[in-house]
């Protein structure tokens, strides 16, 4: 089983075509896109942590048949956009505003926002966020995790640490998967 990490995949969304510019044509393509994204990585036995931000605008009928389209063990982390009928969809093993987990023995604190201090800094603890779509300069211990900072798809913690080293474009890697 591994664990992946993803955030603002802003399902059903029309802005976010638009704010963020992502490469889409219509939110049709968009949506198709990123389950197609996440299922290619994803493994059935797998876990993932979304940190918020799921779908917005979508039915409650749209948001369960999305989560069922993905893979996984699916957690949420509340966004500021994730509204009642996503947090009471059918398909999340938790939901939550807040959590501490280990992965791969590396402590982690997990939040929608980036935070200025959290629990255990000092001590190595890494913080995963979403929320900035890859707009804030990064702190030490400090990543975010959604789609317009990391790729359409989830993913590892490995390549999350990683990411900063010889910083290829998420944005680059957005707009290959998106042609």
């Amino acid at each position: 089983m591994a664990v992946y990490f993803t955030s603002d995949t802003h399902f059903g969304d029309p802005r976010i075509l638009r704010i963020d510019r992502r490469p889409f044509g219509d939110l049709a393509a968009h949506d198709a896109a990123l389950v197609e994204a996440w299922n290619v990585v994803v493994q059935p036995d797998d876990e993932v942590w979304h940190l918020g931000d799921f779908a917005l605008g979508p039915s409650p009928e749209r948001i369960r048949e999305l989560l069922g389209a993905l893979a996984g063990t699916k957690h949420l982390i509340i966004g500021n956009n994730d509204g009642p009928e996503t947090l009471s969809a059918p398909g999340w093993a938790s939901v939550g505003h807040y959590a501490e987990i280990e992965v791969e023995g590396r402590r982690l604190v997990l939040c929608h926002y980036a935070f200025r201090t959290w629990n255990r800094m000092g001590r190595g603890v890494v913080n995963l966020h979403g929320h900035s779509h890859g707009k804030l300069s990064p702190i030490p211990r400090q990543y975010d995790v959604g789609i317009d900072a990391q790729g359409l798809a989830p993913v590892r913690l490995d390549a999350i640490l990683a990411s900063r080293r010889g910083r290829s474009s998420a944005r680059s890697r957005l707009e290959k998967s998106g042609t």
